[in-house]
């Protein structure tokens, strides 16, 4: 039987600078919901028919391509969620792996904004466990161009949905807001939790 997921507490209690906190909170119902839906979609799978299971269509196989988007929607919202509430000063072990593994922090910085302009849902600095460095990765889906083996460090939101409220069409305004929001401290936790400093370049 698996564990229900509980969604986590949105910590922002008041407007960031460029980011009103009415824009926060609607974007934060969207993760609300993907955790209720990973949660219904797993009860599903728990009773769906397998035997019926076809590469065509069946109805397991949509449980599980929905699974995904849905898990990964999860996942990439909290981590995206607890790096708002910062001073955007740059800081920690992070900032040296960047620097080795980027030349500095302005050419990864540089290349992460490319990112998020190139990409439709997300840019991700994840630890890509295969080579043991950082990466910026886009995605234009939840599900699609998600790297696995690779651990979410800074995770930046460029749906419209993330921006439309504060910014309209003006992306490029949104992702200077993030980075001057950007909790380090938060991304070092990460870093940490799964010491990623000590594999870093092994």
């Amino acid at each position: 039987m698996k564990k229900e997921f509980i969604p986590e507490e949105l910590n922002i209690k008041e407007d960031r600078p460029g980011l009103t906190l009415k824009m926060i909170q609607e974007h934060f119902k969207l993760y609300q919901g993907y955790v209720k839906k990973t949660n219904e979609i797993q009860e599903k799978i728990n009773v769906a028919d397998k035997s019926e299971a076809n590469g065509v269509y069946s109805y397991i196989g949509e449980l599980k391509r929905q699974e995904t988007f849905s898990v990964n929607g999860m996942k990439l919202h909290e981590v995206y969620f607890g790096h708002l509430n910062g001073d955007g000063q740059p800081k920690g072990e992070l900032v040296k792996m960047i620097e080795k593994d980027f030349e500095s922090l302005d050419a990864w910085k540089e290349d992460m904004v490319a990112t998020a302009i190139s990409a439709r849902g997300w840019a991700v600095l994840a630890f890509d466990l295969k080579d043991n460095l950082l990466h910026n990765y886009g995605a234009d889906s939840h599900n699609l161009g998600a790297v696995w083996g690779a651990i979410p460090v800074i995770v930046l939101d460029v749906y419209e949905h993330a921006y439309f409220m504060d910014y309209g069409v003006n992306r490029k305004d949104y992702l200077s807001a993030f980075f001057k929001n950007l909790d380090w401290d938060y991304a070092n936790k990460i870093v940490r939790h799964f010491e990623l400093d000590k594999k870093h370049c092994k």
